[in-house]
């Protein structure tokens, strides 16, 4: 019997670096660092943003 494979997500300090990356840094390309890092991890920030609320961290 086959069973699907856990998906493992990003330990969640690694997550709140990446958001406080995109959120609070006033360098462009260390915000479009953290944006890229997060939909690379998620598929799209959306899917993000549900793993935080899930998780009750959002």
């Amino acid at each position: 019997m086959l069973s699907s494979p856990k998906v493992q997500y990003p330990p969640l300090p690694l997550i709140q670096t990446w958001i406080w990356m995109m959120t609070q840094s006033s360098d462009a390309d260390i915000q479009q660092k953290g944006q890229n890092n997060l939909i690379a991890s998620f598929g799209s920030l959306a899917k993000a943003n549900e793993y935080l609320l899930n998780h009750n961290l959002g």
